[in-house]
């Protein structure tokens, strides 16, 4: 990594034990024999640009997993590298402290103006910390975007599915006009306006529409709730529709909910949603990742 001028920052801290965290930023200014005051200058600089420059002189057996990964930036910053490469960063960490560290990272790149390649398997985290998402499927390259393009705007099944949460509805294309307007009949038959796409009726499709997009109303989809589970600041609510699809939604966390058991009507935001051709091997296979 050093001769391609590439900064490295592990999954599982790699921190030398015996050296201090002075020790340990000022190990690439060392290797590259860049002086003691330009050590110093270095490894104060960065030390304290993620808050450790007051914990200098302890050992990372001293620190917690958080502060650990920390001085690992610090030591990977401090290389002087063009590039930095994190191999799932925060994975080893707890779930509070991934998230801090979520905003420090990239508070810390912006500041810097660095480019950085953030490995990571969590949806959520590469997100948060992104300006740009590619996303690796089979070893190859699957779909890129921003986050939100990706998030709102998936270009496949998988993507849709991968990025963040989503339900897929297996449908048909029953009428399309000119100017885009689409409506799709699900398996149970019940018909439902989609945003605007190059569909001709008759054309097999999959629908795939984010839970905060499907709520519940007088007459829709008429579905069974099968969970209701509490997430924080909202329930998250199962159901199965009378066409076998399972869909998904949210209710505010203060608002009355259905119980298992409960017959409800579901409508889509229209605006909201995005169309598939349906895979050949099927949802399943499409979205499978192994």
């Amino acid at each position: 990594m050093e001769d391609r001028d590439v900064g490295y920052v592990f999954q599982n801290i790699a921190l030398f034990p015996m050296m201090t965290l002075k020790d340990n930023v000022e190990y690439s200014p060392r290797v590259k024999d860049q002086g003691k005051a330009r050590m110093e200058e270095l490894s104060e600089e960065y030390l304290k640009l993620v808050g450790m420059f007051q914990r200098a002189g302890l050992l990372p057996d001293e620190l917690s997993g958080g502060e650990q990964q920390k001085v690992a930036i610090a030591r990977a910053l401090a290389s002087g590298s063009k590039m930095l490469m994190l191999d799932e960063p925060l994975s080893a960490l707890d779930a509070r402290v991934r998230v801090e560290l979520r905003y420090e990272l990239r508070r810390i790149v912006k500041k810097l103006g660095i480019t950085v390649l953030h490995v990571t398997h969590d949806q959520e985290e590469a997100m948060s910390v992104s300006d740009r998402i590619v996303l690796m499927r089979y070893g190859s390259i699957a779909e890129t975007g921003s986050p939100l393009e990706m998030y709102r705007r998936p270009k496949s099944v998988f993507a849709a599915n991968f990025i963040g949460e989503t339900n897929l509805l297996e449908c048909t294309v029953s009428d399309w006009s000119k100017s885009g307007k689409t409506r799709v009949t699900l398996r149970g038959g019940r018909e439902v306006r989609v945003s605007k796409t190059n569909f001709r009726p008759g054309d097999a499709v999959v629908v795939s529409v984010r839970p905060e997009h499907v709520y519940p109303a007088n007459d829709g989809i008429h579905a069974t709730v099968k969970s209701v589970v509490f997430v924080g600041t909202y329930w998250r609510v199962r159901t199965v529709a009378e066409s076998s699809d399972y869909i998904q939604y949210n209710v505010p966390a203060e608002d009355e909910v259905p119980e298992v058991g409960d017959e409800v009507f579901l409508v889509l935001n229209k605006k909201m949603t995005v169309v598939f051709p349906r895979p050949e091997g099927g949802i399943e296979e499409e979205i499978r990742l192994e």
